[in-house]
């Protein structure tokens, strides 16, 4: 059985990524404007703009879907059916909706209007996809937290669309059901206003366990498992991301749209080691698979550090001399002089290495090397490769 190449979303957060993404070989764009959005601090677009986005993707072959995934609020239903009859009529290939209401108000009102059932519905099984195929809903966003064989039985048991995450940012509560910012920050991130408190420091009362980030995840990365994918019957990979930078959107993009087209030919390819680096280097917060494999445990957090490491690891720091102003790390990979590093949140270059007292220009993985870092630091601390000589 031959299997279908899935559509390629890549995320559009201003008209910067929207062209980052299109010139790197996205099938189509998903944006947003100031209102109903998710992804309310993202730059997003004003109404002039978002009907300008769109031509601009249909100029191009590609589609545009607009997020209106947000709980709307009575008061602001008029205002949200009149945005919606303005999509609508700009042509826009589908809206992306959390809200049922909304959703009843598009059958009724706007059956021309193709709808996109975002992940904040928290879709995770066939009975959920049923129901939405049956409201005339034209694509599922899965629930993050599936693995691979729940997206099988869901896609043998329903002729909707459906459409996958496989990179970026993962949410510590279930898809479409945390509250935690509401709680917390006073900010919903179900009315576009996460204030993120998962990437937090905290600490265990009763635990000898300094504080961390124990509820950051790492990032989301399934692109050496995009055949599995396909052969699942996905119709959609989607890139996280709206509030990245446009050269975030490029590399991701470019990366996901060259494996994709070598899976049309090859069924084994996967993420080069160059692309996995390249992956790495423009933002991670360590990568893992998510929930594909099943439950992953302590796998899933990043509990040293809640933003990007910015890099490559290299190493650990095994010592530090103040005096000196140097460090000591133990490479778990190469390094030469030019490089850029980061570590304990702060960067720099690195113009002179030492192993032992022997001053040299690079050093491989396994050895330990000395260089001027002028800031505290303590041992254990990550280093990471931020970029190459």
């Amino acid at each position: 059985m031959k299997h279908i190449i899935p559509e390629l979303l890549s995320p559009a957060g201003n008209p910067e990524s929207l062209k980052a993404a299109v010139e790197n070989g996205a099938d189509a764009i998903y944006l947003g404007s100031k209102e109903f959005s998710a992804r309310g601090h993202a730059d997003n677009f004003n109404n002039d703009q978002l009907l300008r986005a769109i031509d601009f993707a249909h100029q191009r072959d590609v589609s545009a879907y607009i997020t209106v995934n947000t709980l709307v609020k009575e008061q602001e239903i008029e205002g949200a059916v009149e945005y919606l009859e303005q999509l609508c009529n700009h042509g826009a290939d589908a809206v992306i909706v959390q809200d049922q209401g909304i959703l009843n108000i598009l059958n009724k009102h706007l059956p021309g209007l193709p709808v996109h059932a975002s992940t904040q519905m928290s879709i995770h099984n066939s009975a959920g996809t049923k129901l939405l195929e049956s409201m005339g809903v034209k694509r599922a966003v899965l629930a993050r937290e599936l693995d691979i064989e729940e997206i099988n039985t869901i896609r043998s048991a329903t002729d909707i669309q459906l459409e996958v995450f496989v990179h970026g940012a993962m949410c510590i509560c279930y898809s479409g059901r945390c509250l935690m910012s509401s709680f917390i920050g006073g900010r919903s991130g179900n009315r576009g206003y996460c204030a993120q408190p998962c990437r937090k420091e905290y600490s265990l009362e009763r635990n000898t366990m300094s504080s961390k980030y124990l509820l950051s995840p790492r990032d989301l990365n399934l692109s050496s498992r995009l055949q599995d994918l396909i052969t699942a019957g996905v119709d959609s990979i989607k890139i996280e991301g709206r509030m990245k930078r446009p050269e975030y959107v490029a590399v991701v993009t470019r990366i996901y749209r060259d494996i994709l087209d070598r899976l049309s030919t090859n069924p084994t390819a996967r993420a080069t080691p160059d692309e996995m680096r390249q992956l790495e280097v423009i933002f991670n917060r360590g990568f893992n698979e998510g929930y594909l494999n099943g439950d992953p445990g302590r796998k899933l957090m990043s509990m040293d550090a809640p933003g990007n490491r910015k890099g490559i690891l290299l190493g650990h720091v095994t010592g530090s001399n103040p005096k000196r102003g140097t460090i000591t790390v133990k490479l778990d990979a190469s390094i030469n002089v030019g490089d850029g590093i980061m570590a304990g949140g702060k960067g720099t270059s690195i113009h002179l290495l030492w192993m032992g007292w022997h001053k040299v220009s690079s050093a491989q993985a396994g050895e330990v090397v000395t260089f001027p870092y002028g800031f505290a630091i303590t041992t254990g601390t990550p280093v990471f490769r931020t970029f190459d000589s």
